[in-house]
Parts: structure tokens; sequence; C-alpha cells
């Protein structure tokens, strides 16, 4: 062997492992929300149903397991949600206003139709008002997942934009939790949400780039706003907000090195292989004994659903049409009209988010909490189905 064969031999990048592979594609992600949604679907509708409803209900110290998951847990994907919107803020996609204003306005759209669809439909009840903002959320993960795995038969710019919208779209979703779904506020807890909160700000303006400092307090952060009846998992969105987006020696064009692109890769799997799925699986089962036909055309359902396939896609596509056609905007680079048609069907998918909202505007009645988890389980299954028949047809087209 020569010295050039050795040192390539040396230089030789080592293959990846199957399951490395797999943690580092975009897909992932999705494919394991899949799964478990799936298996608490089959869990809810087997003799293990009793099971799986006491294991959440189960006490564990002051919370039940189910409690834990809702608002102990899921702070973690509210605190990479909030990383995600920072540095896509500051340092990413949609650091610059041109940047923003086609997946902003879609994302705009893509929340306001899917909330008069569902109103609309669920007009004559009070109750079941409370829930219309359950089909204006997309869930980034499901969705960039299917994209994924389309793989070059989409063009990158698409998968660009649909996350930008994602994260916009996500970032609405935590403010209307904020101002519409808080009750019960204690001002005191809640003042002592906001000394810490400034807290967290002095830390970042006299330049701590250590992390634990920021999680301990975000710690203590989170306990305050559970006990101030705003819900917990905000406190992970504000606590990402404070974490410094410079690197160790200050630098702001370094961010690879800075707190927040250090937490945000350690989320990074923990957050879509591991809580996520979780969330589904605490949440996604639903027992189909007692459905029938008339649970399917109940107007919660068919809000839901219809909201999620027929909003997504009038309100992304058409938002983004106008905008392109009055010239505010172009339309993404080598993306055809279809192809972006078929990526505002999978804005339907609304699985995680929706989830979360579903549970807290009916906090109180399992019944309807059932019926919001069948509409969001159809809408978001079809939505998929069609996105990515269309995706898949475009793409053909093109070819020829």
């Amino acid at each position: 062997m020569t010295q050039q064969d050795v040192q390539m031999t040396q230089t030789k990048p080592r293959p990846l492992s199957l399951l490395r592979h797999f943690l580092d594609s975009e897909a992932s992600g999705g494919l394991v929300l899949i799964l478990a949604a799936a298996l608490a679907l089959v869990v809810a509708n087997s003799p293990l149903l009793d099971a799986y409803e006491g294991a959440l209900h189960a006490e564990f110290g002051p919370l039940s397991v189910e409690h834990w998951i809702n608002d102990g847990l899921m702070a973690l994907f509210f605190l990479l949600v909030g990383l995600e919107i920072k540095r896509e803020m500051i340092d990413g996609q949609l650091a610059t206003w041109p940047r923003r204003v086609l997946p902003g306005i879609a994302a705009a759209g893509g929340m306001l139709v899917p909330a008069v669809i569902y109103v609309t439909i669920n007009t004559g009840d009070p109750e079941t008002l409370k829930g219309w903002a359950i089909p204006t959320a997309t869930d980034i993960a499901f969705a960039l997942g299917v994209i994924s795995l389309l793989g070059s038969r989409v063009p990158a710019s698409l998968k660009i934009f649909l996350a930008a919208l994602a994260i916009i779209d996500d970032l609405g979703a935590v403010v209307i939790i904020a101002l519409f779904y808080s009750t019960g506020i204690s001002m005191l807890d809640l003042a002592g949400a906001g000394v810490v909160l400034v807290g967290l700000f002095v830390l970042n303006r006299r330049g701590v780039l250590q992390l634990w400092p920021y999680l301990l307090l975000g710690l203590v952060l989170w306990v305050l706003v559970y006990r101030s009846g705003i819900h917990a998992t905000l406190a992970g969105v504000a606590l990402a907000l404070t974490i410094p987006l410079r690197s160790r020696d200050g630098r702001t064009d370094d961010v690879e090195n800075s707190p927040l692109h250090r937490l945000e890769h350690r989320l990074g799997k923990l957050v879509p292989f591991v809580i996520v799925p979780i969330f589904g699986f605490a949440n996604a089962g639903v027992s189909l004994a007692h459905v029938g036909l008339g649970a399917f055309v109940d107007p919660l359902t068919l809000g839901v659903g219809i909201g999620l396939v027929a909003g997504k896609l009038i309100g992304v596509f058409g938002s983004a049409a106008i905008v392109i056609r009055l010239g505010f905007a172009d339309l993404p680079s080598g993306a055809t009209w279809l192809q972006l048609f078929g990526t505002a069907l999978l804005c339907g998918i609304g699985f995680t988010m929706s989830l979360f909202i579903g549970l807290l505007a009916f906090a109180g009645d399992p019944s309807l909490q059932e019926e919001v988890k069948l509409g969001i389980l159809c809408g978001s299954g079809v939505a998929a189905v069609l996105g990515t028949l269309v995706l898949l047809t475009a793409s053909r087209s093109t070819t020829r």
C-alpha cells in the first residue's frame, strides 16, 4: 500500500450506522410520531385499554402521569420551539422581512381560514366553540417528515418554505394558548415568574454563556408559571427567548458555538424521538368501540377535520397565491404551482399542537376530547395522503 493509499484510508469517513442514519434523517421524527400514534390506537382498542388509562391517570408526586407528560415534558418541546423561532428570526430563514413575507402571510391565512370554518360549523354550540383554535396548527415534525420522504421529488425551497411556515404557525399557537387558554390567573405567582424572567434577561445581558444558570432559573420559572394559571409549557418558550445566540468569545457571527445552538442540538434528538412520541402515545389513544358513523359527522369532529384539510389548503395556498400574484414574493425556487398546492395540503397535518390545544380547550370534558382526537386523526391523515399524492403527481409531470 502506497503512502497516498494510507492517507486516503485514514481520511476516509466512517460509514454511518443504520441507527445514526435514521436519527439524522429529517423524516425520522415524523415516522416515530406516526408509529406512536398508531400504537396508541391499537392499545386503546385492545384489552389493554384499562391498563393504558390507569397508567396515564396514576399519581406520581403532585401530578398524574398524564399531567407530567402534557405539562412537564411538553415544556421541553416548547423550549425547542422557542429556540427554533429565535434562531430563525435572528440568523435563519426568517432573518429578513423579504424572507418572512411569503411564509408569514401563508401562515396567517392558514390559521385564519381553519378557525373560520370551525366556527361556521360549530356556531350553534357555545361549548364546542371553545375549540376554534384546534385546526389552526401545523405539526412541523409530521409535515416535514412526510415531505422529506419524497426526497428529491420536492424542491428544497418548498421544504424551507414549509419549515418557515410551521415555525411561524407555532409562534401563533403559543400566542393563542397564552391569550385564550389560560384560566384562574394567580397574580402573585405571575409576578414571581416575571421576576425570574427579568433575572434570565439580566444573565443574557451580562454575557453569561453557561447553560446551567438559565436551566436552573428555567425550572423555577416553570413551577411559577404552572401555579400562575398560565399553561406551564409557555415557560419553555419564555426561557428560550433569554438563551444567548452568541459564542463563548462574544461573537454574534459564530452562532454554531452559541448557548442557544448547543441547547438546541441537545434537544434535537430528545424532543422528536422521545418527548413528542410519548405525548402522541399518551393522547392519541381513541377507543372506537362505541364510535358510530354519527361521530364522524358531529360538528366538533367535522370542524376540526374540515378545518385542517380544506381550511389549511385554502388559507395557505390562497394567501401565498395572492402574495405571489401581487409581486410581493416569488414562487419558491424550482417549484411549480401544483407542488405549492400539495405542500399547502400537508400543512393540514396538525397532530401535536392541535392535540395540545384540544386538550386545553376541553380540559374538563373527556367525551369532547375524544371527538377532537377523532377529527385530528382523520383530518391529518387525509391531508397527509392527499398532499403526498399531489406532490407525487407534480413530480411526475415535471420530469416528462
